[in-house]
């Protein structure tokens, strides 16, 4: 299982995915400095590109949570004595008050449940009026056929991420417009093939001096995500930049 896996940090690709991480939140989470910002797994933070850190960083107060007890408890450790609140909950049921949070960021989360449309509006009851969330899925359009591959590696039960279900960018923004989000902008992260993002992992924790190579070939396509925008969209992470209205706000 996913929870089992080495750390992925210091990974060519997880470089990459971090960077991605930061041009979003750059470009969407403009004055991160007081924001209460809620997270909806600890993957990262526990594997990954740690991003809640670097959030915490530039003045945000973040808050996590994870399904898996045992990704909460690694991010804990990961984080040390950090003073942020990871806790063990469930998309589909959030343990939050409405309207509680400023901003909120949900990256390869929603896609794991058959019931999507319920975490979709658990997010949305969570964020504040006029607070803005960034939310990504799968993408059924990417160039590199991703979800084929994860559908051929499931046939042989070797993908460790559970059940996946990929969006197009207009499906997913139909998704949270149909429990009340505003949808302002379609983008997306990771402009890669997805077998290069698995061999420079395996690679990575199994031999490392293999990054060699796939390093400068991640390089590539980070270099192409930086310099040409209209990239990011076909990444293989599509993403909405979605607001929830203020009450009584015109359509």
């Amino acid at each position: 299982m996913a929870i089992s896996f080495p750390s992925l940090k210091g990974a060519p690709s997880t470089r990459y995915y971090f960077e991605c991480e930061q041009i979003l939140y750059r470009d969407f989470f403009p004055a991160l400095a007081g924001k209460l910002l809620l997270k909806t797994d600890l993957w990262n933070e526990a594997k990954n590109t740690e991003i809640l850190g670097w959030a915490a960083e530039q003045g945000a107060h973040p808050v996590g949570f994870d399904i898996a007890l045992d990704l909460v408890r690694q991010a804990t450790v990961a984080f040390g004595n950090h003073r942020f609140a990871f806790l063990n909950s469930d998309v589909r049921h959030l343990p939050f008050a409405t309207d509680a949070f400023d901003l909120l960021y949900s990256m390869g989360t929603i896609e794991h449940f058959p019931e999507y449309k319920l975490a979709a509006a658990e997010l949305f009851r969570v964020l504040k009026p006029d607070g803005t969330a960034i939310i990504g899925v799968p993408n059924k359009l990417d160039p590199f056929l991703r979800p084929l591959l994860v559908y051929v590696l499931s046939l042989f039960r070797l993908y460790p991420y559970g059940m996946e279900k990929s969006f197009t960018p207009r499906e997913l923004q139909q998704l949270l417009e149909s429990v009340g989000f505003r949808v302002t902008t379609r983008t997306g992260i990771l402009f890669m093939p997805g077998w290069l993002r698995m061999a420079d992992l395996w690679c990575h924790c199994r031999v490392p001096w293999l990054t060699a190579i796939t390093g400068p070939l991640v390089k590539i396509f980070a270099a192409l995500y930086r310099r040409f925008p209209a990239l990011r969209s076909h990444g293989y992470l599509t993403a909405c930049v979605a607001v929830k209205p203020a009450a009584g706000a015109c359509e």
